[in-house]
């Protein structure tokens, strides 16, 4: 069954932030900018009264979320030692959140090849819509997260960006929550060298 396309809506969404844990920064590339646009992301749905869940993968020896991360409000910061993020722990919570399941998830973190694919792939098998944010994910080599990115396109995910996420759930400058998100939107994003779907050129260089 083809998934419902349709604006966020910040009552039918969730949040999952995966695994961005302190013991992954020295071998992850760009590390430093995808957290700024993660914590832009993440403070964004916290005005927005978005649900976050956050995994850490194996805290006892990876660690925890990374300190510039505020994470306080989320339902749940669970550990795991599954690859995906559905465990039966985020599972019960999401039925508690929802009284069943939201219509689209907001996905984002390490790695986009390992837990975030296998997260997605759980959930579109959950008829869920599934939004990667591409800008905030992030795997040891670029190659493995934009490989990642095709087959998850590929699979139905939407891939997407903070900021487009942002705005299609503020969706309207009078938005009450408005000018707490322009805040937070002031700065672009930073960029993590994305390529093109197929091609392999980075976005905005010419094919030879």
């Amino acid at each position: 069954m083809a998934l419902r396309r349709c604006h966020l809506n910040p009552k039918k969404t969730l949040f999952l932030l995966c695994d961005i844990q302190e013991k992954f920064r020295p071998a992850m590339p760009l590390f430093d900018n995808m957290v700024k646009n993660v914590d832009k992301l993440t403070k964004a749905g916290k005005a927005l009264d978005v649900p976050l869940i956050v995994t850490e993968h194996y805290p006892e020896k990876l660690g925890k979320t990374v300190a510039q991360l505020d994470v306080s409000h989320a339902k749940l910061v669970s550990g795991k030692t599954l690859f995906s993020m559905f465990t039966p722990e985020v599972k019960a919570v999401i039925k508690d959140i929802f009284n069943d399941k939201p219509e689209d998830v907001v996905l984002y973190g390490l790695e986009s090849h390992i837990c975030v694919e296998q997260t997605a792939i759980d959930l579109l098998e959950q008829n869920i819509n599934v939004y990667i944010v591409a800008d905030c994910c992030s795997s040891r080599l670029n190659q493995d997260r934009d490989l990642a990115l095709d087959r998850l396109r590929q699979a139905g995910c939407v891939i997407t960006t903070s900021e487009s996420v942002i705005f299609d759930l503020v969706r309207d400058k009078n938005n009450v929550k408005f000018d707490a998100i322009r805040k937070l939107v002031n700065q672009p994003s930073v960029d993590m060298e994305l390529t093109r779907s197929g091609n392999g050129q980075p976005v905005g260089s010419a094919k030879l």
